[in-house]
């Protein structure tokens, strides 16, 4: 019988869309107000999912404090108040839209996530707007 986990988790960002390739016009054409040169901020809320067996000496999926600490050390100790455009190497020329930043949030936390469990990851850039992850 297969179960899933998750835990919530929370952090506050900036960054601007845009693509270098572009001129000044297409960018803000395509990204609107989000292509703003002087960047622009959000509240972003965090779900991790993990699923797969219930381990019969723990009765635990995973233990919700493991997963608590390696959210806190590989995404919000990481993420939390900073500029991504400016302080985060992966996004360096990757463009930070929602999509670009549920992926690299999925790939810090995979290998810390024991390998037998599957992981999906939702990431709330506005109360109504989200992407979720799952893996390739």
């Amino acid at each position: 019988m297969k179960v899933s986990v998750s835990r919530k988790a929370h952090f506050n960002a900036a960054h601007k869309l845009y693509n270098n390739e572009w001129p000044e016009y297409k960018n803000e054409e395509i990204f609107g107000r989000c292509a703003n040169e002087y960047f622009h901020g959000h509240n972003y809320e965090l779900i991790v999912t993990v699923t797969g067996e219930i381990d019969p000496n723990t009765g635990f999926v995973l233990d919700v404090n493991i997963l608590k600490e390696i959210i806190k050390n590989r995404v919000e100790d990481y993420l939390d108040h900073k500029n991504l455009n400016l302080q985060i190497p992966e996004f360096q020329k990757l463009n930070p839209t929602a999509e670009n930043i549920v992926v690299v949030i999925w790939n810090r936390l995979r290998g810390h996530i024991p390998g037998h469990l599957d992981m999906e990851v939702t990431l709330y850039e506005t109360p109504r707007n989200f992407v979720t992850y799952k893996g390739d």
